[in-house]
């Protein structure tokens, strides 16, 4: 069997048809037809029915999937490894990060991974949104608190807190029961408590401005606007000159930040080299953001 035919037919099923498989590898949609057809002719079964509204899988062609879908993967990412240098990152790599962590991180961190590897192409996207690594051909993705169950492997290499704070002018509310305060809230607010420290305070945020950006609830908490709930990595230097007072921390709740990349056996050089990079970057994994 043609190793070469076998993979293209793989490529085709990823993709979810012949034009994005041409664009994600460049090839014509001629040469992965004939590939996938001399397959067909070879195995002697249909792998794929061709209609006006694109490829769908025959159930043989399912099969096939199910069953070379990792071997194929490993071969094409051995071929990949041997032809671009088993320790040498190079190439484009493409990585979405949340867009706090951009604005405030990524320029200084892209410029240094650059200098470090200078073969490497960078191109970082800044995305809230949950990105399909495959589908959109990203190389990596920075998460925060990931679901264990995205299909993606990686590791942690940075983690924050969520702190309230408020401005000195404002008095800090006394122990004891839930005490109601003026606030500066992010856009997907919902009543709640703020439970600090264990439960030493309690407080009932009561909305007084909404909005979309952690950044623009620190500043409008420096100007007096409220008590606000923030991330503690953003508000260290408005901490550090009296700026802010911080209340307290949210109790129970981690905020991790982890490097991830769809699980494979074999990364590319560039993808191992850039989750390394992460982690050697933060080494108490303590996250301080300037901006």
């Amino acid at each position: 069997m043609d190793i070469n035919a076998l993979l293209d037919f793989a490529l085709v099923a990823t993709n979810g048809g012949l034009g994005k498989a041409s664009r994600a590898s460049g090839r014509s949609k001629a040469t992965l037809s004939r590939r996938i057809s001399d397959l067909e002719e070879q195995l002697g079964v249909r792998l794929i029915e061709r209609s006006a509204r694109g490829l769908k899988l025959t159930e043989a062609g399912e099969l096939l999937m199910a069953r070379t879908e990792g071997p194929i993967n490993e071969v094409a990412e051995a071929m990949t490894a041997t032809r671009d240098g088993l320790s040498k990152p190079r190439g484009r790599l493409r990585v979405a990060s949340p867009v706090l962590f951009s604005q405030l991180a990524m320029g200084r961190i892209a410029a240094e991974f650059c200098a470090a590897h200078p073969e490497v192409t960078l191109e970082v996207m800044a995305e809230d949104r949950m990105v399909d690594l495959v589908e959109e051909q990203i190389d990596v993705a920075i998460r925060v608190n990931p679901s264990p169950v995205s299909g993606l492997v990686g590791r942690c290499f940075a983690k924050d807190r969520l702190v309230v704070v408020a401005a000195p002018a404002i008095p800090v509310p006394p122990p004891g029961v839930a005490k109601a305060v003026p606030s500066v809230v992010f856009s997907t607010f919902k009543p709640t408590h703020w439970t600090l420290d264990g439960g030493r305070l309690v407080l009932e945020p009561i909305p007084r401005i909404t909005l979309s950006s952690f950044l623009m609830i620190r500043d409008a908490a420096v100007a007096g606007a409220g008590a606000a709930l923030i991330p503690q990595s953003i508000a260290g230097e408005q901490l550090a000159r009296g700026e802010l007072v911080q209340w307290g921390t949210i109790s129970n709740v981690e905020v991790a930040l982890w490097v991830l990349h769809t699980s494979r056996r074999l990364p590319a050089p560039k993808v191992r080299a850039f989750v390394d990079f992460m982690c050697k970057r933060y080494p108490e994994q303590v996250l301080a953001l300037q901006g």
